[in-house]
């Protein structure tokens, strides 16, 4: 079959060659000229997804794959449309769904009888059948559920790791009525593979929970859990530092109990989903006391984290700290909601110096985001360890010089380098 993407960012780029693999014919839809340019070309216009570069050379050696800048266009051809353009949201969880808007209009401006329409954006509960099927009805003059069918199946995945999780995980699916249901289900079977897993209570493949409300929902809880899971580990760890004992051998205990599932405290909760789906959630759900304490709790480590240093070293007055790690996770160049923006502030906040290094940014790409440089081998006061990337696994007291103390919020410092400089690791703080 012929069938669009709309948005070939991090996620929809990886679908569309997903969806080439099996033989299909992908229309990509972007408004930025110079990713169709990569990609028409058979470049990838984004670093860090292993095996997206090889499929998209032969996806495009093959004519299995288009981009274009004309979404009408490419959803006229299509029997099939995947959505996965971005819907920002603010802070305070506010979603803005300017863009999101605007591709629904285009897709229903080229949206042709038959067509499936299935949005796999992250959105509120209710939004796809409130919101985004009716502006699809009044763009295109046909009548969802009957002319053309609509369905949100969210996206599971995570950058580095796309393709590997496509097939892990079961494809979750919710349509505006059952026909449009049906219509999804044949079209994931038919661009999907999937893993055996045994583990699970039904077969691994397209899992089909009812309604459009059910399948957003089930985005929001699965990724709300893991921020309020994320919080309660921090709470543990601040009272575990309060009371001289070692969170991570409990939470090594805890969970060889079978019901037992806490999750890894840490400095920050960054990138797209975690800190932002759980605002999502609360918008519409507010009264959710567990979700916003959760929040909070989480939004609070950074700052916690330099209270930390500052009562190991003194006064931050004018000292100089480097922060390493600008990316919101180890081994993925991504800043988004990154704790090094609170982690920062809050040194700058008490006086000090903050510099930041990051081993998969370049100096130049570390100043535009508004940070003064850190290079290893420059002196230093103290250190903050924001993203585990592996490199920082490997340092030598000699990368660190003059450093008085690490903070490590990830736990990734080698046990040599604890031993030779004295190293704090966030939930382990003798009271």
């Amino acid at each position: 079959m012929i069938i669009t993407v709309v948005g070939m960012g991090k996620i929809g780029l990886p679908l569309a060659a997903q969806f080439a693999s099996k033989g299909h014919r992908v229309l990509g839809a972007d408004v930025n000229p110079r990713t169709v340019e990569l990609i028409n070309s058979g470049k990838v216009p984004f670093p860090g997804e292993p095996g997206l570069e090889e499929r998209i050379a032969k996806a495009v050696d093959e004519e299995l794959l288009e981009a274009t800048l004309d979404t009408p266009w490419a959803v006229s051809q299509s029997r099939a449309v995947v959505v996965v353009v971005p819907l920002f949201v603010d802070a305070e969880g506010t979603p803005d769904f300017g863009w999101m808007d605007s591709a629904t209009e285009k897709i229903g401006e080229g949206l042709e009888p038959g067509t499936l329409v299935t949005f796999e954006t992250t959105l509120p509960v209710g939004t796809t059948r409130n919101r985004f099927t009716p502006a699809l009805e009044k763009a295109s003059g046909l009548r969802a559920g009957v002319d053309f069918w609509v369905s949100f199946s969210p996206e599971r995945v995570l950058t580095g790791r796309v393709f590997e999780d496509l097939r892990k995980y079961p494809k979750l699916i919710g349509g505006i009525n059952s026909a449009s249901a049906n219509a999804a289900l044949d079209f994931y079977n038919a661009v999907l593979d999937f893993d055996d897993r045994p583990d699970l209570t039904k077969p691994n493949g397209v899992w089909d929970l009812g309604s459009s409300e059910a399948s957003e929902l089930a985005k929001l809880a699965e990724t709300t859990y893991r921020d309020v899971n994320i919080g309660l580990a921090n709470q543990f760890a601040r009272f575990a530092d309060k009371a001289g004992i070692d969170v991570y051998s409990v939470i090594e205990a805890c969970n060889s109990q079978f019901f037992s599932h806490i999750h890894q405290p840490g400095i920050a909760v960054g990138g797209h989903c975690i800190p932002i789906y759980p605002q999502m959630y609360l918008w519409n759900d507010p009264e959710a006391t567990i979700v916003r304490a959760a929040r909070a709790a989480n939004r609070a480590m950074p700052a916690y984290a330099v209270g930390v240093l500052e009562e190991k070293i003194g006064s931050l007055q004018g000292r100089r700290v480097a922060v390493l790690g600008a990316a919101y996770r180890g081994g993925v160049k991504e800043t988004a909601f990154s704790g090094v923006f609170d982690v920062v502030d809050s040194l700058l906040s008490h006086g000090a110096v903050p510099l930041v290094h990051d081993p998969m940014y370049s100096d130049d790409e570390l100043m535009a985001l508004g940070f003064e440089v850190y290079h290893l081998g420059d002196p230093i006061e103290a250190v903050i360890i924001q993203a585990n990337h592996i490199e920082y696994g490997t340092l030598h007291p000699e990368d660190l010089p003059g450093a008085r103390a690490i903070i490590d919020g990830r736990k990734a410092v080698s046990s040599a380098l604890a031993k030779a400089i004295p190293t704090i690791v966030l939930g382990s703080f003798p009271a």
